[in-house]
């Protein structure tokens, strides 16, 4: 408290009975005096670093109070908040279920059910374990249908222009659609190889059912060994169906490439995969529609159903790590969903559950959350805030370890941009970054950092853009943050 209280945002100096505003102090911004620069061209900054120990000693502000977007360092509260709620060893289960018998020829005589769970990160590799455990219970076919349930949420109406572009084309996969039952992060995966001979068209599969089981229209052609492979990729959507439209080439010497986009649906999607693999299996599903399935957000009656096969996901603590180091904003939004305990809910609701979490951390401030993956650009926070944040998490040792865990250090994190600055910033700090582009660039980093001597601190920069400023890249940003970030780990 009593670091609080001394804090510059919230007091003034006494020296001699002279009262000084210690955000006036040149000392208190000298901390970023390479970042302060960038206000010259018009950016907005907000920015404070401060140790962890004793008082609290602040090393550097930049109006630490103002509300800026996080971007995608939105994520840093909602990998906390599911943290605190569900625990790092949780696991989410999907499962098949069916209040039909198995008759003593193995026949399903009913409908079969695939109830989603929420797992943000389940894969096709755990929907063929569901099959083969539904094969080891003796089932052979299924006399019905399969049906998809996304009781929990799905479809989940979108908030944002890319996302609602998604319902009809997709050049990307971070603006996937969401679902309680998504599979494959709401995406899906073609595998583009070379064919045998130079100008005909690549061989396209299906990364997970081999053949695909959307549309596929193919115009790569197969080039020379040695020319550059080159891919363009979109998904489009209309009456029959989700549409890979794939141009370009591969050199005939070329590793088979993978390519990725959001899906129109992503609880359709897993139906139809699951299907590939039930035939793959080779179990059929029949039934009065030909084994055609379908989706259904409504909830089955108690005890109407039961299990016959489930599989858990992984620990949380590694759904939260692979959230934060690639930035997934599937995942992240699934879980931010997760955290509302009532079925079929929306991301205003989630947001509103993120943000009472956010505001009963001590010292936090104002906040403005409307997506837990920050791909909402009306998400507002401070520097100030996001740092109370991190100090939150730094005081709860059931909860810090698998926070930090789940960022990266420059040196050998898997976002190659963040691979700058010394040698000391690349191995004393450990971070999660945001991006936007539009409506206005952002760029901006939270985090921790280790001093030369062994003392913990956490650090933020906000820096967004306005219509008048110029184009925004890493580069501006990271290379002053990283020498003033060195100079605090030297000193201290």
């Amino acid at each position: 408290m009593l670091r609080r209280l001394i804090a510059p945002r919230v007091a003034a100096l006494l020296i001699g009975g002279l009262s000084l505003s210690l955000l006036a102090l040149p000392a208190m911004a000298a901390g970023f005096a390479n970042l302060e620069r960038m206000t010259e061209q018009g950016f907005l900054i907000s920015a404070e670093a401060r140790l962890l120990d004793g008082n609290g000693e602040l090393l550097g502000a930049i109006a630490p109070e103002r509300q800026l977007s996080p971007a995608s360092v939105s994520k840093i509260y909602l990998a906390a908040a599911a943290l605190d709620r569900w625990g790092p060893q949780h696991r989410f289960t999907s499962e098949l279920k069916s209040a039909a018998e198995i008759d003593a020829d193995g026949v399903l005589q009913g409908d079969l059910i695939f109830e989603g769970g929420g797992d943000p990160a389940l894969v096709s590799e755990e929907l063929w374990k569901l099959v083969q455990l539904l094969r080891q219970r003796g089932i052979r076919s299924i006399n019905g249908q399969l049906v998809v349930s996304q009781w929990r949420f799905g479809p989940v109406a979108c908030v944002t222009r890319d996302r609602c572009e998604t319902v009809e084309r997709s050049a990307n996969t971070y603006s996937a659609l969401l679902s309680s039952a998504g599979v494959n992060y709401g995406s899906w995966c073609m595998n583009v190889h070379p064919a045998a001979s130079v100008g005909d068209s690549a061989r396209v599969l299906s990364c997970d059912t081999v053949e695909p089981v959307i549309g596929i229209n193919n115009q790569v052609t197969t080039v020379a060994a040695g020319n550059t492979t080159e891919l363009n990729a979109e998904r489009v959507t209309d009456g029959s169906g989700d549409t890979m439209i794939l141009r370009g080439q591969i050199a005939a010497n070329a590793h088979p490439r993978e390519v990725y986009r959001a899906s129109s649906d992503p609880a359709s999607q897993t139906a139809q995969t699951l299907l590939a693999l039930f035939a793959q299996a080779g179990i059929e599903v029949g039934g009065d529609a030909a084994g055609v399935p379908y989706v259904t957000s409504t909830e089955e009656p108690n005890g109407a159903a039961r299990r016959l096969a489930a599989v858990d996901g992984k620990p949380l603590q590694e759904l939260v790590l692979r959230t934060m180091n690639y930035s997934n904003n599937f995942m992240a939004d699934v879980l931010n969903l997760g955290l509302v305990p009532t079925a079929q809910t929306s991301l205003e609701e989630a947001a509103q559950a993120l943000e009472a979490y956010v505001t009963a951390i001590p010292g936090h401030g104002p906040v403005t959350l409307h997506s837990g993956s920050g791909l909402t650009t009306t998400n507002r926070t401070s520097a100030a805030g996001v740092n109370a944040m991190l100090e939150y998490a730094y005081q709860r040792p059931a909860l810090f370890p698998h926070l930090l865990a789940s960022m990266q250090t420059p040196v050998n994190g898997p976002s190659r941009f963040i691979r700058r600055g010394s040698e000391r910033f690349q191995n004393n700090v450990m971070l999660k970054t945001g991006t936007l582009n539009q409506p206005f660039a952002v760029r901006s980093v939270g985090g921790y950092f280790r001093t030369d001597s062994g003392r913990w601190g956490v650090f933020t920069a906000l820096v967004n853009g306005t219509s008048s400023t110029p184009w925004l890249n890493w580069t501006q940003v990271l290379d002053p943050l990283a020498e003033d970030l060195d100079a605090m780990i030297r000193d201290h």
